[in-house]
């Protein structure tokens, strides 16, 4: 019997005299499942009134709703061969991965092959879907950065060997990423391979570097660019007169939104501010919508989930190291990284916590690219925790044929 067959099982056989270890984290897949059915849901409340604009008229009601629902059955496909792929061949093509990651971020850079929206050129079109490399980049990074602290495990004191090399990765995914630019994906990616590699045992003297460099990196980036610079003085105070209709129109009716729905909210569908005030209402501001309709208890909720999600997967990743599974160990919690750190960010963007960066909500916002990586992203997640359930029985996962993993 496959894994997959597994997680249809909701309750393992009980034998009498003893209790059968279930071959998957029962709470990480509730809070997944919670998440995919909720941002469904709440996809289809924050994108209904579109269609009454110009731009979606032809379009149905249902329109995102059908679109997001087949993302999310790709994404499924996504997981159910990722998961059924043992964590040493994620290993082995680590490198090629990184490499293709790289070819396509340089491919959607090149005119006529790369989708220009709004300025940016983030995505490549495969006929009526669009894919963005930078996801795919999310991915290849965590897996590049693992395996990079494994290999290099003896050097992390040493700056030459341990960490220039590293940082020699980052630049030049930077620079790619920056050139779209996507500087929302540039942060995700550095939070990934910077916090694995700190995981790993990277140097205290040389990961401040890394991080002092870093924030000098960001601190110039913004600088450079002035619509980030009206973007980070809209954050400080975005109803003021001068910025409330430009730079912090965004923000402020996202503050809106959140402050309407109070504690319980305004009711499921009620929501204001998704009837053409707030843009994006689907994608990075979906929490504005949730916070409206649902109120305090269903942002609190949803951050609930998310947290279960991170404190599974750096479980899971504690437990794989502590077996010697040290490339499956940063693994899993590269992935928890990935979604707590995105997940904070879109959360205090639409808070006002933080300026205002273009990031979706893992598993929730609409956006095929990043609902098929996040299902990818948690499928290994459950790959190495299904290994480390069957090294527990005493078995060996990487050395036996997939019809007999049960």
């Amino acid at each position: 019997m496959s894994l997959l067959g597994d997680l249809r099982a909701s309750v393992n056989a009980v034998k009498p005299g003893r209790t059968r270890m279930r071959n998957y984290d029962l709470l990480l897949v509730a809070a997944v499942v919670a998440l995919l059915m909720f941002g469904l849901l709440m996809v289809f409340s924050a994108s209904i009134a579109l269609v009454d604009g110009p731009k979606y008229s032809n379009s149905t009601r249902y329109y995102f709703f059908v679109r997001h629902a087949v993302f999310i059955a790709i994404g499924l496909v996504g997981f159910a061969i990722t998961v059924s792929l043992p964590m040493h061949i994620w290993e082995k093509f680590t490198l090629p991965l990184f490499f293709v990651s790289l070819f396509m971020l340089v491919l959607v850079l090149i005119p006529h092959i790369g989708n220009e929206v709004n300025g940016a050129y983030r995505w490549i079109p495969l006929g009526p879907l669009n894919f963005q490399p930078s996801e795919l980049t999310k991915l290849a990074m965590l897996l590049f950065a693992a395996d990079y602290t494994v290999r290099k495990q003896k050097y992390m004191h040493d700056f030459w060997r341990g960490f220039a090399p590293m940082m020699v990765a980052l630049g030049v995914v930077g620079i790619l990423l920056l050139l779209e630019p996507d500087l929302g994906a540039f942060m995700v990616s550095v939070s990934i391979a910077v916090g694995i590699l700190f995981l790993g045992g990277i140097s205290a003297v040389l990961f401040l570097l890394l991080v002092v460099v870093l924030l000098g990196c960001f601190a110039l980036l913004i600088l450079m660019a002035p619509w980030r610079v009206k973007r980070i003085f809209a954050y400080l105070d975005p109803f003021d007169p001068e910025t409330v209709q430009s730079t912090g129109y965004q923000l402020a009716h996202s503050l809106i939104a959140i402050g309407r729905g109070e504690w319980f909210g305004v009711g499921l569908g009620s929501s204001v501010e998704k009837l053409h005030y707030l843009p994006e209402a689907h994608t990075d501001f979906i929490m504005a919508v949730v916070g409206e309709e649902l109120g305090f208890v269903g942002i609190i909720s949803v951050v609930v989930l998310f947290l279960i999600i991170v404190h599974r997967g750096f479980e899971i990743g504690r437990q794989a190291i502590a077996m010697d599974r040290e490339f499956s160990g940063l693994v899993a919690q590269g992935v928890s990284i990935w979604m707590g750190v995105q997940a904070l960010v879109n959360l205090g963007v639409c808070l006002g916590l933080l300026p205002t960066k273009g990031l979706t909500l893992p598993l929730v916002s609409y956006g095929g690219s990043s609902i098929v990586m996040n299902l990818v992203a948690i499928a290994i997640l459950m790959r190495v925790d299904y290994e480390s359930r069957l090294m527990m029985r005493g078995e060996r996962p990487d050395r036996r044929p997939l019809r007999e993993y049960r």
